[in-house]
């Protein structure tokens, strides 16, 4: 008997960083591989569908200096997304971020739509060799390794050269990167036991010099991430087309130095190590996900110097919401 491979989808992006946002995604079914919340799983979405994606990931920054009404305060990260599946073994994805960054009362504030992006996701899996995602899998199929490569990139439709509310430009606080920025990557995923999934993931995202208006010059650091991440069925009524899976995974951070006109920037880039512990809904055609993410351990470049850069948050929380129509 064959079974849908995706009965209810779950778009997941990843990390969302202090300046930089990035989608990428994944997918479950009531049967089958279960899906994290941060690392991308290795699944397309059907032929002919399509899937509605909304998140919020909002981070809490540690401060050190209640005097300095500069330091970054908290930061929400918004992203709709929109997905279609052109064939069973490859889907595309825009996305449309809008982001809000303070800095503790008094500070400045930034908010606004940020950089368009566009993402495409090639599905395959390994049955006696590789060969592309097929239509349908029975649930035996389903155990097999399934991996997916991917590729995207953003268009230059936000405000680079944002100006704080004293006319200043702040590439940290900016509603875009001024040119394209490319991302690329892939995933594994296998689904152990019936109840139990492991999913890998590894990507770069690349950037290109800018100069803004103020004459200042700058190339953001390249970001690297390895992702490892557990699923596990913790309950699933049929009859009520509802499941919950837990999830626990390590997200790892590398960022290059910044780049200006005179060289390397200190106080930038460095190595992080972030744990999620999330929770995964389904219900019918819907899908919600909610996780906490943490530093669990950073090697900062200068570290002292990066407040309200990746690693120094207290917490993030992350939801998501999706549907398949």
């Amino acid at each position: 008997m064959k079974a849908r491979r995706t009965l209810l989808l779950a778009l997941l992006p990843s990390s969302v960083l202090a300046h930089h946002g990035v989608a990428s995604l994944g997918a479950a079914g009531l049967e089958g591989p279960g899906a994290p919340v941060e690392t991308s799983s290795s699944a397309t979405l059907p032929q002919g569908k399509w899937l509605g994606y909304l998140k919020l990931d909002h981070a809490q920054y540690r401060t050190y200096d209640p005097a300095d009404a500069t330091e970054a305060d908290t930061a929400q990260y918004w992203m709709l997304g929109l997905g279609y599946g052109f064939t069973p073994w490859f889907s595309a994805y825009l996305f449309q971020p809008y982001n809000i960054k303070k800095d503790e009362p008094d500070g400045f504030e930034s908010r606004g739509f940020t950089d368009l992006s566009l993402m495409g996701v090639l599905g395959f899996k390994y049955d006696e060799g590789l060969r592309l995602t097929p239509a349908n899998e029975s649930l035996d199929d389903l155990m097999d390794w399934h991996f997916t490569a991917y590729a995207g990139l953003t268009l230059p439709t936000g405000e680079a050269n944002h100006r704080l509310q004293d006319g200043s430009i702040d590439p940290a606080m900016s509603l875009g990167f001024g040119k394209s920025s490319f991302a690329y990557g892939l995933t594994a995923t296998k689904q152990v036991t019936s109840d139990t999934t492991l999913v890998f993931e590894a990507g770069q995202m690349r950037f290109q010099k800018y100069t803004y208006a103020d004459g200042q010059s700058l190339r953001f650091g390249t970001e690297t991430r390895l992702n490892a991440a557990l699923a596990q069925h913790l309950m699933t009524l049929p009859e009520r087309r509802f499941r919950l899976d837990g999830n626990l995974e390590l997200n790892y951070l590398g960022i290059g130095r910044d780049r200006t006109s005179s060289g390397p920037e200190a106080a930038t880039g460095g190595d992080i190590l972030y744990g999620v512990l999330g929770l995964r809904l389904y219900k019918d055609n819907l899908s919600l996900g909610l996780a906490l993410k943490r530093p669990i351990w950073t090697d900062l470049n200068e570290e002292a110097a990066q407040q309200g850069a990746e690693g120094k948050e207290r917490y993030r929380a992350i939801l998501t919401f999706s549907t398949l129509f």
